[in-house]
């Protein structure tokens, strides 16, 4: 664990959900800003911005169970709509019925579902998070579209529990650095801090677990597309185009079938915008915002 992973874990704190521990932090004031992470990663992603955003927002960012330095269970009912039940006790334990959402890849699903909530229980209903408005990062918004690397498909098949009790260090470095932009590799610092989090508490045994995601995509395609396409939401799209996963395709088919799609292309950046490019993705994020007259301050 590096110096800056081990500040990040100290700058937070634990809850409960379904009885196992979540970690989340909580930091700045304003309006609540909800940080929804990737695979296999966690919060720790979005360091880098962090700081930039707790001058405008009340930000939390929650490690998901299964993942980062919250518990993973390993008979655990993973799905990302228990995620979203996650995100949405975590908003209700703070107080708050309403959120704007930064997401990224797996986060994207949540958001999705969290969005799917918002349009088919009403504003006025108590029992759910109030979506004010969503940052898309790369994710599989249209899970057609979603291109899963060899390892994952290795992970949801026959074998997945025998690849994952022997996935290496160096399999995993040499998988993140193949997503990441051409001219902005992943440092040897974040892969480590990313193995740490990955293999604390046996994590990278539910691995297979955890990819059923791509399964439950698939099944709710049209509930969480929908949501997406019929959103009066307040919605951007803040795309690294480099990303063989999720990155320009999937850029073009949210502009060609998303009505006035409002989409930030960053010019050879890949699957983690925020680790690679974290100052124009706060610029992107800050400039949505703006135009909506959302910041404190300038």
């Amino acid at each position: 664990m590096t110096p800056e992973l081990a500040a990040w874990r100290k700058g937070g704190t634990w809850t409960l959900h379904r009885g196992h521990r979540i970690f989340f932090r909580d930091h700045g004031d304003g309006p609540l800003l909800i940080l929804l992470h990737g695979f296999p990663s966690a919060t720790f992603d979005f360091a880098a911005i962090e700081p930039s955003l707790t001058a405008h927002f009340r930000v939390i960012a929650c490690d998901f169970i299964g993942f980062g330095l919250s518990e993973k269970p390993p008979k655990y009912p993973y799905s990302l709509v228990d995620q979203a039940n996650l995100v949405t006790a975590l908003a209700r334990k703070v107080g708050v019925r309403e959120a704007h959402l930064l997401a990224h890849d797996y986060g994207v699903s949540v958001a999705q579902e969290l969005i799917a909530r918002t349009q088919e229980d009403g504003a006025q209903s108590d029992s759910i998070l109030h979506i004010k408005s969503v940052c898309y990062l790369n994710g599989g918004i249209f899970p057609e579209m979603h291109r899963p690397r060899f390892v994952q498909k290795l992970l949801v098949g026959p074998f997945g529990r025998f690849v994952a009790r022997f996935m290496s260090e160096r399999l995993f470095r040499r998988g993140m650095r193949d997503i990441f932009g051409p001219a902005t590799p992943p440092s040897d610092e974040f892969l480590a801090d990313t193995w740490w989090q990955l293999r604390q508490d046996d994590g990278h045994l539910v691995l297979p677990k955890l990819l059923g995601y791509m399964a439950e995509r698939r099944i709710q395609r049209d509930r969480w597309v929908n949501a997406v396409l019929d959103s009066p939401i307040p919605s951007r799209l803040i795309s690294g185009p480099e990303d063989p996963v999720s990155g320009g395709a999937m850029a073009d088919r949210y502009e060609a079938d998303v009505q006035n799609a409002d989409v930030v292309r960053l010019p050879g950046i890949g699957h983690y915008p925020q680790v690679e490019a974290p100052e124009a993705v706060r610029d992107a994020f800050f400039a949505f915002h703006r135009a909506r007259g959302a910041l404190r301050h300038s």
